[in-house]
């Protein structure tokens, strides 16, 4: 993605999607306790980072109940519309 769409919001809606994968994974791993911030990602490393939340979020999910992985499952629909339209070129 060409840095000109990082600058227009996509990083910015691309580190709060990761924010929000993380604290879903800790409340499933460390239910009442405190998420820990992700560290402030370059513009280029939002995609690195947003891999690395949906893993650990996927881990998981691994045995959770319906309920939270349809949840979880309801995000990533969301964000997948959200970034494939930001994403247009053009």
């Amino acid at each position: 993605m060409p840095h000109s769409a990082l600058r227009r919001g996509a990083a910015a809606r691309g580190r709060v999607l990761a924010t929000e994968l993380a604290r879903r994974a800790h409340v499933l791993e460390s239910p009442g306790r405190p998420c820990p911030p992700l560290p402030e990602a370059d513009d280029f490393a939002v995609g690195d980072q947003l891999a690395v939340t949906g893993h650990d979020l996927a881990e998981a999910l691994r045995g959770a109940p319906a309920d939270q992985l349809a949840a979880a499952l309801a995000l990533l629909d969301a964000a997948e519309a959200e970034i494939t339209a930001s994403t247009r070129i053009g």
